[in-house]
């Protein structure tokens, strides 16, 4: 029994102890020949500023009185240099963010085992390489890159370690030590003939390390005045470290500055995980070497930053932490870190198109020689009939690539000198190939354009193959019935769209089965009053396409009708207005009660116009100056009302039923109201099926459309993202159809437009009610606003699912199109395809529309105040 339970411990011992084996095992090698650019480098000497713990939002973004926090640095990004976020990886901590910005490589996990010690494991870093290196800082930070460095270049200057403490009066002191300390340093250099002739050599880099805002974050938290206070004192000092350095050397332009950080922080004052508020930190550089400011008039980024910072205009250069290193090594021009991953990112280079080549074809050297080590000491370590060598890079394929790129280089043929031509060159023949084939077959022009187009999309596709892999891999996750059932609704509910073109009444089925959707998910129990009402007003929806067209027989009192739900459906929202402020009197309360009034009128010269036109009277002419500036009120009065989600989108459906009750004749005035009640329930549905995730439980109410921030998260997609597509497409197919046919114009009745006017105008008679077709689009899409922010969906990947879907309704209206029979049928078969084919381009407008109606804030006087529930 005692040997049992002694093999039992020892092989326990065994396993435990094999983790470490196994994966906290440094992956560095070394045996490396140091690369560097050949040619003469831009600068001679950098400042590498490292602020640590400093996020990316809180140095760009502006204040509440809209001022920048960092005033020279915002200078910098628009009249000097380049900028952008430099992504990390996690895990976000001081030592691995400071190896990967001058090392060049992410550290590994063997750290950890080994206690995060000055220098757990041996590597190269930058500072190795410079011929002067001169740092200040923490000596934390300072000791890991100088301990055990052969020769005596790297010089550190270091407070003590008790000075760094949280609970001090005022930390900002580890930053004014440090500023402190470099202007002493140059003034003393200018007297002191052997430091004068070091810090006049080239490949030199001053590092300056800052960790004054780390701490006061985690002191004080990031949004503290605390916080900002730091970076407002480091912006001005760094300010004058570029003044005394270029008046130091004489403004000889041969300095490059880099600031950056090492890591962010999140709210509530942690670093460590990868939440974006950790992994996006600043990178800006600037002086020489480095591209001046860019003006652009778009940017294609997946979050909304540019617009949050307010710098929409000027080039926003992304890198990967560990692209630092090899651009800082290019710009003072000594050799890449050995056991660097970075890539240089020419983009930030203000040089010529050879050096940029060279010191692309140089990264890729030094990264294939880490290779080549490996490689060997797999080969060695592995039995010669167990080694499997990587065919893709084998020593042939090796010689080849970099054969080629030096041709390139010689030949000036810099953008040819660096990616893979295998693809594009393959398009190219496919193309010479199809055009020779129809060209000795004397083909129309069209058919060049049919048989060449599909190669560019195509060839874009490929590019996306991890996408697409992506894709597929997360498909291959959910269960094959699950999958298969999913599918199946999908077909099913692209074929109820495509049969709605023209049939109204399976708007209705559709919406039926809408209803039911609570009873299939864990909604019913979770949520049941919210089900109820999306089921309520499912069903009540789908009476309207079950409906005849409009405009057959007027019906005035259901127009009031409507006015008078909009009222009572007010009165709700003020009462709880009333309940949640201090005060009676308030600027959102008087926003209300003014649309409130609005509505009023609408409905009073509704009543009026009709029992004057029946009287013969014609078009009282204070009716129709009323009526014209409500419409043109409906555009601006939602933009005072707070950002709040629910808000706004009250806000923005008062003044919508204020213009659509002047533009309606019948029952068609409740179809509005009746859709953004089904759209308010909508966005708690969706907040609901996200409940089940702890990051998610934010309360609608508190949500604002003006905090695009959780948006900008770019998650993955999941099966109930498709849903959500198909919800918006089906209610925008709902909005076309419910109260008419918007392929048939004339199926709206043309005497909706009489509160406006009621001479015959068609420009002016058709603008109107393309507008009154357009308001139920608005509101889905503005609803749909919400539903991305609360359930942080892309609007980049909604768009891609969107064109799916429209693309394949497309395929069967393409092959329905009739070319024989009456005008109506020939007709109306265009018209759909058209319809479906243009939904792509009016998703974008209604886009753009609806992202105005709901994020744009005015004021009537004064700067617009923040609203927070």
């Amino acid at each position: 029994m005692l040997l049992c339970i002694t093999l039992g411990l020892l092989v326990h011992l065994v396993f435990f102890a094999s983790i470490f084996d196994i994966y906290f095992t440094s992956p560095l090698v070394h045996g490396m020949t140091p690369q560097s650019t050949p040619l003469p480098p831009p600068a001679k000497r950098l400042v590498l500023f490292v602020a640590d713990g400093l996020r990316a939002d809180k140095l760009y973004e502006l204040d509440e009185d809209g001022n920048s926090r960092a005033p020279f640095v915002r200078n910098v990004i628009m009249n000097e240099g380049s900028w952008g976020i430099s992504h990390t990886r996690v895990p976000t901590e001081s030592r691995p963010g400071h190896v990967a910005m001058i090392a060049g490589f992410y550290e590994d996990v063997s750290a950890v085992a080994k206690g995060w010690k000055e220098n757990p494991v041996e590597f190269d870093s930058l500072l190795n390489e410079t011929r002067y290196t001169w740092s200040w800082g923490s000596p934390d930070i300072l000791t890991m890159f100088a301990k055990g460095v052969l020769g005596n270049h790297i010089f550190t200057h270091s407070y003590d370690a008790s000075s760094e403490d949280f609970g001090a009066h005022d930390v900002t002191k580890l930053d004014t030590w440090v500023f402190d300390h470099v202007k002493e340093f140059f003034h003393a250099a200018r007297n002191n003939q052997s430091l004068f002739s070091k810090v006049n050599e080239d490949k030199i880099v001053f590092f300056l390390h800052l960790l004054g805002i780390d701490t006061n974050g985690h002191a004080h938290r990031p949004s503290s005045r605390e916080y900002s206070d730091n970076i407002k004192l480091v912006d001005k000092e760094v300010k004058e470290i570029e003044s005394t350095v270029k008046n130091f050397y004489g403004n000889d332009g041969k300095t490059a500055f880099i600031f950056t950080a090492d890591h962010g922080m999140t709210d509530w004052g942690s670093h460590g995980a990868g939440h974006p508020l950790e992994t996006c930190t600043p990178f800006i550089a600037w002086g020489a070497g480095i591209r001046l400011p860019q003006k652009v008039s778009a940017q294609k980024f997946d979050d909304s930053y540019l617009q949050e910072w307010k710098l929409e205009n000027w080039k926003r250069q992304d890198i990967n932490q560990a692209d630092v290193a090899p651009l800082m090594a290019a710009l003072i021009g000594v050799p890449f870190p050995l056991n660097s991953v970075g890539i240089i990112p020419v983009d930030i280079l203000n040089t010529s198109d050879h050096f940029k080549a060279e010191s692309m074809f140089t990264n890729a050297v030094q990264i294939l020689e880490q290779f080549k080590v490996k490689m060997t000491q797999k080969k060695e370590a592995t039995l010669s009939f167990l080694f499997t060598p990587f065919k893709s890079l084998s020593d042939t394929k090796q010689a080849n690539i970099l054969r080629k790129a030096r041709y390139y280089i010689k030949q000036k043929k810099y953008d040819e000198a660096n990616p893979s031509r295998l693809l594009p060159c393959t398009f190219v023949a496919t193309g010479v190939f199809v055009t020779f084939f129809l060209l000795i077959q004397a083909c129309p022009w069209t058919y060049y354009i049919y048989c060449l187009l599909p190669l560019p999309i195509w060839y874009a596709v490929l590019q996306e193959i991890p996408v697409i892999q992506g894709f597929v891999t997360l498909l291959s996750t959910y269960p094959p019935r699950r999958l298969l059932g999913n599918l199946l609704l999908f077909i099913l509910g692209v074929e109820v769209l495509v049969l709605s073109f023209f049939y109204r009444y399976m708007l209705t089925a559709g919406l039926v089965a809408f209803a039911a959707w609570p009873f299939i998910t864990p909604l019913w129990t979770r949520a049941k009053s919210i089900s109820l009402s999306w089921i309520f007003f499912c069903l009540l929806l789908a009476v309207f396409p079950l409906m005849p067209v409009v405009g057959r027989k007027p019906d005035i009192f259901l127009v009031v009708g409507a006015g008078l739900l909009v009222l009572l459906l007010s009165l709700f929202v003020v009462t709880s207005v009333i309940k949640r402020k201090d005060s009676f009197i308030n600027e959102e309360l008087v926003l209300h009660l003014l649309q409130m009034l609005g509505t009023v009128f609408s409905m009073c010269i509704v009543y009026g116009t009709h029992n004057s036109l029946l009287k013969k009277q014609g078009l009282p002419l204070l009716n129709q100056i009323a009526s014209w500036v409500i419409l043109a009120s409906s555009f601006v009065v939602p933009l005072l009302s707070p950002a709040v989600v629910f808000d706004r989108l009250f806000s923005i459906l008062l003044s919508s039923m204020s213009t659509y009750l002047l533009l309606s004749t019948g029952y068609e005035a409740l179809f509005p109201l009746v859709l953004s009640c089904l759209m308010f329930i909508w966005i708690h549905m969706e907040q609901e099926t996200l409940q089940q995730s702890a990051s998610c439980k934010q309360k609608v109410s508190a949500i604002q459309f003006t905090c695009n921030s959780d948006v900008a998260q770019c998650r993955d997609l999941y099966l109930d993202d498709i849903r959500r597509a198909f919800f918006l497409v089906f209610f925008l197919v709902t909005a076309f159809f419910g109260t008419g046919n918007i392929a048939s114009v004339n199926s709206f009745d043309p005497s909706s437009v009489y509160c406006f006017l009621t001479v015959f105008s068609p420009f002016k008679m058709g603008a109107l009610i393309m507008w009154k077709i357009l308001i139920p689009f608005v509101l889905v899409m503005c609803a749909f606003e919400a539903v991305q922010l609360t359930t942080q969906l892309s609007s980049k990947s909604l768009f891609l699912m969107v064109i799916n879907i429209s693309d394949i309704m497309a395929l069967h209206f393409f092959f329905l199109i009739k070319d024989y029979g009456s005008w109506l049928d020939i007709g109306t078969s265009i018209s759909h395809y058209v319809i479906v084919m243009s939904m792509t381009i009016f998703m974008v407008f209604l886009n753009c529309l609806a992202q105005m109606l709901t994020t744009k804030k005015l004021s009537l006087c004064g700067r617009p105040k923040t609203h927070v529930i």
